[in-house]
């Protein structure tokens, strides 16, 4: 990742769409912002989602902010907009099986990069959220609670969300005793006790310990209290620097991608 160019400052008061506006002015344009979903659940897919704004878009796009901070009803409303005024964006989707398969990180890490390539309109700079992501083809930095600061980057963990939503909620009708419509695959009480009670299903991620210790039929696995379900790969940020080797390991993976291009930013 590189940082900013050489004279680029952004404002402590310059708003979501801030380092948008700086990298326009440094002739940067158009930058892409990436941000995944799921990546803390013990069950469902990991969605990673990659955005292009076009200039303008926060008139365009009134109420984007961080997914997290947004009513479900909101995101939807922000969702609808974003892929209408989007010059591009797409959605890769990550079944659990391959991400226990790969790991979480070097899947997570992969599904960003496949986001990135298959945007149709090729960005000049990419903006990520918290960590970075290198072989991008492309300059780009990390940005500290980047989808609170970056309108690009809340613009794709909005689109992140939504898809994982509808597919947790899709999976609730196949899975009904895990009630995945409403925590979505995350370690909750609810979700831990209808774990233990029902056991693991396909859609379980079995690189979480809860997981794991609940299909070897433990009972001392997590007490109630506890809402973790401690990754394995929690400690594995910034030890894949070898970029072919994941290539390699991601070879032949099974993802699923959705995408729009919107010639002009408007559909």
């Amino acid at each position: 990742m590189s940082p900013l160019p050489r004279g680029t400052t952004i404002r402590r008061d310059a708003g979501l769409f801030g380092y948008e506006r700086a990298l326009r002015r440094a002739g940067l344009e158009p930058v892409a912002g990436v941000d995944e979903a799921g990546r803390g659940a013990c069950a469902g897919p990991l969605v990673a989602a990659a955005v292009v704004l076009p200039s303008g878009a926060a008139d365009g796009i009134p109420g984007i902010a961080d997914s997290k901070l947004l009513t479900a009803k909101a995101r939807e409303r922000c969702y609808a907009k974003i892929v209408r005024r989007a010059l591009a964006w797409t959605v890769v989707v990550v079944p659990s099986t391959e991400c226990d398969r790969l790991g979480m990180h070097v899947s997570n890490v992969a599904a960003l990069r496949r986001a990135l390539a298959r945007l149709e309109t090729r960005p000049r700079y990419v903006l990520t959220d918290g960590f970075p992501v290198d072989g991008l083809g492309v300059p780009g930095l990390a940005v500290w609670k980047g989808d609170r600061v970056c309108g690009c980057i809340a613009a794709a963990s909005i689109v992140a969300k939504v898809t994982r939503d509808k597919i947790m909620q899709d999976l609730h009708e196949v899975f009904p005793q895990y009630d995945f419509a409403v925590h979505k695959g995350y370690v909750t009480k609810e979700h831990q006790r209808a774990l233990r009670a029902h056991g693991p299903c396909p859609e379980h991620r079995r690189r979480f310990i809860n997981v794991r210790r609940v299909e070897a039929g433990a009972d001392d696995w997590l007490d109630d209290d506890r809402e973790d379900g401690l990754d394995d790969d929690v400690q594995m940020f910034d030890q894949y620097d070898e970029w072919p080797a994941l290539d390699a390991a991601c070879a032949g993976s099974a993802v699923t991608t959705l995408s729009g291009d919107n010639e002009r930013g408007v559909r």
